[in-house]
């Protein structure tokens, strides 16, 4: 299992290395909305990678095109639905999303 944080709502969760950050932070039970259903084309799911950058699957050209047309990228920026789990803990830091379903 791989240790999920995620911030700014102090919630911790065990999640299965190989998951998407998106389908991690939902089973965690975060709500999140997107318009493209985790395709990477909506740019809802952007969120900041405070810790474990190493431990998530490289960026890929789409989400790189994709994080080049938002506002407020950094270099800690991936969208959630691109970004797949491995085995080192991760902190993320959530942008503008609500706890609960």
């Amino acid at each position: 299992m791989t240790v999920l944080t995620i911030q700014p709502q102090g919630i911790t969760f065990a999640a299965t290395p190989g998951m998407s950050l998106l389908d991690a932070i939902k089973a965690a039970g975060v709500a999140l909305i997107t318009q493209c259903n985790g395709k990477g084309q909506c740019g809802a799911c952007h969120l900041f990678v405070q810790e474990g950058r190493k431990s998530l699957s490289k960026i890929q050209r789409a989400e790189n095109e994709k994080l080049d047309t938002i506002v407020g990228v950094g270099s800690k920026s991936r969208l959630a639905c691109q970004a797949v789990l491995g085995e080192e803990p991760v902190t993320v830091e959530l942008l503008g999303f609500k706890s609960g379903f």
